[in-house]
């Protein structure tokens, strides 16, 4: 059975407890209220019938005969019997009355009882008349108050079948409301394969279940794309740029092999072997750090950093690629409070998300300035790249996360188009946000932005579901 017609049936068979407790209350009370009702007439027939005994007058009771017969409701096979107590345990017995003698006891004991029979009433009643008591007992069948019953009875009985009959509908209805915000989701997941990774489910607005699932999904979806953007760049960046080092040393080996050599051409041999071979552990320490992206969701803050320590290695490894780079880093608004400057984060992620931005100013600005700028605060931590390059077209710039996409201008260069949808990717999932300003032949601005706030909020989350 579904979740759909589990919340149908159960919504359904609440809503018909509910129904049989209100019915049976309603049907109750309604009785109780004909009952008391029904007694106070016997109430007032008993006090009529002990004034038509105790006059002597035969004018008075005629009137009181008649006041009885026309001022007041009929009853329904109406009886009255007026016997006389002789003590405190003895009265005059009239055999036309089937009573128990439980019902005397409680009259002479309490001075007034009732007793059914059959939906016949009896109300007794104890009078006191010049120091002689008497037993006024009235008899009448409660007929409209059993219609009336019936009556309610049906009313209830049919109201309650179509009550839960609506309640099966409203169920429907609750289900669907319930269940489609979820099976939307199922539909949007079912539509991502790893061709489309980049695809998000809609944001839902509303702070409640279906949000968080949806971002859950969604902050999913980014460490999924981010492993799959991880392996495509470490395959294109092993097929291409190992190749190159690699050819270099067999091919130096190679010729150096052919025959005897002086000992300077072996020495410059070695030095050309061994510079390759830097440039290939350097190279494939880089492709290793991809790696480290496989977010499981446990590693995603590793490390208590200094933001401006890190721009310092980002600037320190950019040195060794590019010797001659004009990266220049600002932190003249950095605080005098290097608290303020702390960030949680995977380092070496982090480190290069940076480095991927900082790079490409470099590379599309043809190693022209390159100006990285740090300010912090107790509400963000903000880093400004502006370069002096190429810039975007503004049809690219909705284009620019998207994996292996590159700019029509930019594919002079060399690059395969996943730098900044990494870069975008591990910001992310940071909990920082990535915006870029650029204009054609004048530049570009990206601005990084880590909000405190909502980091700490976040890694709040993150240890409760670990925990």
């Amino acid at each position: 059975m579904d979740i759909r017609k589990k919340i149908t049936f159960t919504y359904v068979a609440l809503s018909t407890l509910s129904t049989l407790l209100l019915c049976i209350v309603v049907f109750v009370l309604f009785r109780e209220n004909n009952r008391y009702h029904f007694l106070k007439r016997l109430e007032d027939r008993a006090k009529i019938v002990a004034s038509i005994h105790f006059q002597n007058d035969p004018e008075k009771s005629r009137y009181y005969s008649e006041l009885k017969k026309n001022g007041l409701e009929e009853l329904i096979e109406e009886e009255e019997f007026v016997l006389k107590i002789n003590s405190a345990n003895s009265f005059d017995y009239n055999t036309k009355l089937n009573l128990p003698n439980e019902f005397y006891t409680n009259v002479l004991t309490t001075g007034e009882d009732y007793f059914e029979v059959n939906s016949k009433y009896y109300l007794g009643q104890v009078f006191k008349e010049n120091n002689q008591k008497y037993i006024v007992i009235v008899g009448a069948r409660d007929r409209r108050g059993k219609t009336t019953t019936i009556f309610i009875a049906k009313i209830l009985i049919f109201g309650g079948f179509g009550f839960i009959l609506l309640a099966f509908f409203l169920g429907r209805f609750l289900a669907k409301r319930v269940i489609n915000p979820v099976a939307r989701i199922t539909k949007e997941v079912n539509r991502i394969s790893a061709s489309n990774l980049h695809n998000r489910l809609p944001e839902v607005k509303n702070s409640d279940e279906i949000s968080d699932l949806t971002e859950t999904f969604n902050d999913m979806l980014d460490r999924l794309e981010t492993s799959f953007e991880i392996q495509a760049n470490f395959i294109n960046n092993a097929s291409h740029e190992l190749k190159t080092p690699i050819t270099t040393i067999i091919a130096e080996s190679e010729i150096m092999l052919l025959k005897e050599r002086d000992v300077a051409e072996y020495v410059e041999s070695l030095g050309n072997i061994y510079n390759q071979a830097s440039k290939l552990g350097n190279l494939t320490e880089s492709l290793l750090k991809l790696t480290q992206t496989g977010y499981d969701g446990k590693k995603q803050v590793l490390d208590i950093a200094r933001i401006d320590e890190l721009l310092m290695d980002v600037k320190s490894d950019l040195d060794k690629i590019y010797p001659d780079n004009r990266v220049s880093m600002k932190f003249n608004f950095a605080p005098k409070d290097s608290n303020l400057l702390l960030i949680p984060c995977n380092k070496p992620l982090l480190e290069l998300a940076i480095n991927n931005i900082v790079t490409n100013g470099v590379k599309y600005s043809d190693n022209n300035e390159v100006f990285v700028t740090l300010s912090a605060n107790q509400e963000s931590i903000k880093i400004a790249i502006n370069d002096i390059g190429i810039g975007i077209p503004p049809e690219d710039i909705p284009h620019l996360y998207e994996p292996f996409f590159r700019g029509k201008i930019a594919t002079k260069y060399i690059g395969y188009g996943l730098g900044l949808p990494l870069a975008s990717k591990i910001i992310r999932m940071h909990d920082g946000e990535i915006q870029v300003q650029s204009e054609q032949n004048k530049g570009t601005i990206v601005t990084i932005v880590f909000n405190k706030s909502k980091i700490k909020k976040n890694n709040i989350k993150k240890s409760n579901v670990e925990s």
